[in-house]
């Protein structure tokens, strides 16, 4: 799965589309994406068709990012069920850069969790890092 940016831009009108623009100029493909701001800061995790180029973008446009791997995990959909899965990632030392929620079918939240520590975070949600859902 590609790499998960999570980018630091201003929060200001026209700075998600100065970025979003500079990727399409360079012909990458948005796959995810999610914004958030608070006060003058805005965050944007995304995961597009070229890793390299993106980071190159980034690069160039003087953006703060960090990135990391992507495991796909089953979140029970309930009260408490993210809470689940990121206590227990947490309790295998791995850190959550970001969080994606990239599908939903009836009582599981599909989420793309950007890591520090793929295979520590893939052998505590189990086998290809979906794990067996608490319902």
């Amino acid at each position: 799965m590609a790499r998960e940016f999570v980018v630091q831009i201003a929060n200001q009108p026209g700075e998600l589309a100065g970025l979003t623009r500079a990727l399409a100029a360079d012909g990458i493909d948005i796959r995810n994406i999610a914004s958030t701001s608070a006060g003058a800061l805005a965050s944007v995790s995304i995961t597009t068709s070229d890793d390299d180029a993106t980071r190159d973008v980034l690069r160039r446009r003087g953006c703060t990012f960090i990135e990391g791997d992507m495991v796909v995990a089953d979140v029970a959909d309930r009260p408490g069920g993210f809470a689940d899965t990121a206590e227990t990632l947490a309790a295998a030392g791995v850190n959550i850069l970001g969080a994606l929620v990239i599908g939903r079918r009836p009582g599981v939240i599909e989420v793309a969790f950007s890591v520090d520590k793929e295979d520590a975070a893939r052998a505590a949600l189990g086998r290809d890092g979906r794990s067996g859902l608490p319902m």
